[in-house]
């Protein structure tokens, strides 16, 4: 009987060990898989107040390097784009081209002509433009008007050898001083053909100016 019982306390007992064992391992099981899933979760940020004195020093190092090298790329982005500003700025510019001139024979004064068209050779000339371009000139206002002051468009309105549209804006004058009505012409021409040939040669193309 103290056999049977003594055998009964050692199953007993085994059965008690097996089962911590078991327990043990478990929870060993478990924590190797919580560790798992933790490092498939992503990376760790590392606190290096929390490393030994040596593994910190190292990564300082490392974050210091790693922000030398960003501000390093900086500065070198900032370089470049100064130097591509500068070489823009000293680059030649396109040349504008010159004014077309005139192909047409060049009169020797002013004085072939007569009329209107004599006061306004004198006047082109007063304005700057060489002799050259007097030929341009005529052509045009011929065109135009055929140099007669009192030239009148029925269709637009535009009035005088200029043809100005309104007329008003020649200034004082206008319905019949020929003066009047050239300087405004020439004026006009300056600022949107640059010279009596441009605007001829605009003319030539579209049939206005």
């Amino acid at each position: 009987m103290i056999r049977l019982w003594n055998r009964v306390g050692i199953f007993r007992t085994l059965s008690v060990l097996l089962l911590a064992g078991g327990i043990a391992g478990g929870v060993l099981v478990g924590s190797d898989r919580q560790s798992q899933r933790s490092s498939e979760s992503g990376p760790v940020a590392f606190d290096t107040q929390a490393l030994p004195n040596g593994l910190a020093e190292e990564r300082e190092r490392e974050d210091r390097a790693s922000r030398g090298d960003a501000q390093r790329k900086a500065d070198e982005a900032a370089v470049a784009a100064a130097a591509q500003a500068k070489a823009a700025e000293t680059a030649p510019q396109p040349k504008t081209p010159p004014p077309p001139r005139s192909s047409y024979p060049v009169p020797a004064s002013c004085a072939v002509y007569s009329g209107h068209r004599a006061t306004g050779c004198a006047m082109m000339l007063g304005a700057g433009y060489p002799l050259s371009e007097f030929p341009c000139l005529e052509k045009l206002w011929s065109r135009e008007s055929g140099w007669n002051v009192y030239a009148k468009n029925k269709s637009s309105g535009a009035y005088g050898i200029p043809q100005a549209l309104p007329p008003e804006k020649m200034g004082a004058g206008w319905q019949n001083d020929p003066v009047v009505q050239i300087r405004w012409g020439l004026g006009y021409i300056k600022g949107r053909y640059k010279t009596p040939c441009g605007a001829w040669g605009y003319f030539q193309s579209h049939g206005w100016y």
